[in-house]
């Protein structure tokens, strides 16, 4: 905050990405509990201090370097990427046809927002040949794993929750059964993912995509590859 003449001029909040990644490492969460990976909450001078969670972030910024420096290495424009990203599923793209492309500035705003959807996100990496946990510092080897393949037919996809398209257990409801088994009411996990309760039940019924920085989080306090709920589609 600085004051100019008789007006108080306030610096603007950083977004959420931006807020998490400045406190890779230590942060102050004084509206409640908050986690490391094995659920230990650390308590200092009435604050609760979180470690892991904050460091393995996904880094949107440093996806959108990769997009870039492959972007400049072919001699592509923003646009260019886009189209490319659209033609990798040219054949479902002319089988649905009422699928809207990527625009480029879906691209161009990861660096302005530090995030993106999840379903967005899997354009990108699969253009790019790399996996999640790539943009994610910190993440154990454990839950690293090679995406699926998917040919011009089918397009990557997160699954987010069991559909009677694809009746397996999703995200969700692999998130339900760790907090069942851990005793920890949605309230108590959103503390842990940094997050809204809301958010994460929500994931039940949830139409098409989530934050990827979320669904990263997801993952790595599951302690699973990505890839464990990612498959290829035919949507």
């Amino acid at each position: 905050m600085c004051r100019v003449g008789r007006h108080v001029m306030r610096a603007p909040k950083p977004r959420w990405g931006a807020r998490l990644a400045r406190s890779v490492s230590v942060a102050l969460w004084p509206q409640g509990p908050a986690f490391t990976r094995a659920g230990t909450a650390i308590q200092s001078g009435g604050a609760i201090l979180t470690w892991t969670i904050m460091r393995e972030m996904f880094d949107a910024q440093a996806l959108f370097l990769a997009l870039d420096a492959q972007r400049e290495e072919r001699s592509l424009t923003w646009p260019g990427v886009a189209r490319e990203l659209w033609e990798m599923s040219s054949e479902l793209a002319k089988l649905r046809g009422e699928d809207h492309p990527i625009a480029a500035n879906t691209l161009t705003n990861l660096t302005k927002r530090g995030d993106t959807s999840c379903q967005h996100a899997l354009f990108m990496l699969r253009w790019l040949g790399r996996d999640p946990e790539d943009f994610v510092p910190g993440a154990p080897a454990s839950t690293r794993a090679t995406l699926p393949s998917a040919g011009p037919d089918r397009r990557l996809r997160w699954h987010l929750h069991a559909t009677p398209r694809h009746d397996v257990p999703g995200l969700y409801e692999a998130l339900d059964e760790r907090r069942r088994d851990r005793g920890l009411a949605w309230p108590a996990l959103a503390r842990e993912l940094r997050c809204g309760p809301s958010q994460l039940t929500g994931l039940r019924t949830a139409r098409f995509a989530v934050r990827m920085t979320l669904a990263m989080a997801m993952t790595q306090w599951l302690e699973q590859p990505a890839a464990d709920f990612i498959y290829a589609a035919q949507w």
